[in-house]
């Protein structure tokens, strides 16, 4: 089932990540917010965190359900669609973007890795668009040579790594410091990756001052489910800015869900909805 109006990055669907045009190429160049991310609390690092291979695979199928109406995230390595919202194409398994920098920085390095691919031709054309939805330099050929990329174990790969090192890795390392358990590390992951993690009031670093105005983590001895549940409000907040967000029930019949549960390890199973769409793991 297509969710145009939804953030979606695989076979089905669109990225509704915050344009970086003034920001440039990389997000991970951008430092996370504040002093409290350079460690992880002792409690948090003690802990099971999202990047436990285990609960990586929980994330990334939460993340598929929401953005690509279907758990099966190593399905979208070859999605490329433009969906009209202003980012160019978007493609594969996070929904990098011809117009925000990101999917320029993978075809960069699956192009170090394997210079000559069939993508490596397309670079002058992504520098040029980058910050822009133009197909200039594109057309028509791209969608069908990023399919083609995508059966390559080392394109698919390169997603694979720009993917943790852009969002999983600033998120994960964010919630721990923060002194959250998995869930909250997800919750994290999943607004850097709609939102970004730019200067614009609804990036996720703004996303997290927001809460932080009236709740604070455990490692600044607040409760866990009070600072959550401040954090998924103002993640609310900033899905309304943009209508292309406006449905929020990856939110709401999502983490949610969880968080009333008290489910802060998302231990399976796991029973939830988004955009209507019911989901489980077992």
């Amino acid at each position: 089932m297509v969710h145009p109006f939804h953030d979606t990055q695989g076979a089905r669907g669109t990225s509704r990540r915050t344009v970086l045009a003034l920001i440039g190429a990389s997000l991970a160049a951008v430092p996370l917010l504040d002093a409290t991310s350079a460690s992880a609390t002792p409690a948090a690092s003690k802990a099971t965190g999202l990047d436990d291979p285990a609960k990586k695979e929980i994330a990334m199928k939460l993340v598929s359900s929401a953005e690509n109406s279907s758990l099966d995230w190593k399905a979208q390595y070859k999605y490329i669609e433009d969906i009209g919202d202003g980012r160019g194409y978007t493609a594969g398994i996070i929904g990098f973007c011809s117009g925000t920098g990101d999917m320029l920085d993978l075809v960069q390095l699956y192009t170090d890795r394997k210079p000559g691919n069939v993508l490596a031709k397309y670079l002058p054309a992504l520098r040029e668009v980058n910050g822009t939805d133009s197909h200039d330099g594109l057309d028509p050929n791209f969608p069908k040579d990023w399919r083609k990329a995508a059966q390559d174990t080392a394109f698919q790969q390169a997603q694979n790594d720009e993917r943790d090192r852009v969002y999983f890795n600033p998120a994960v390392q964010q919630g721990k410091a923060d002194g959250l358990g998995v869930l909250g590390q997800f919750t994290y992951y999943d607004a850097i990756v709609m939102h970004g993690d730019g200067d614009d009031p609804t990036s996720f670093r703004n996303i997290r001052k927001r809460a932080l105005r009236t709740a604070k983590p455990p490692a600044q001895g607040g409760g866990e489910v009070a600072y959550l549940n401040a954090f998924l409000d103002a993640r609310v907040w900033a899905m309304k800015q943009e209508e292309a967000h406006s449905d929020t029930s990856r939110v709401d019949t999502e983490q949610r869900v969880f968080l009333r549960k008290g489910n802060l390890n998302l231990d399976p199973p796991l029973d939830w909805k988004v955009y209507g769409d019911s989901y489980h793991i077992g």
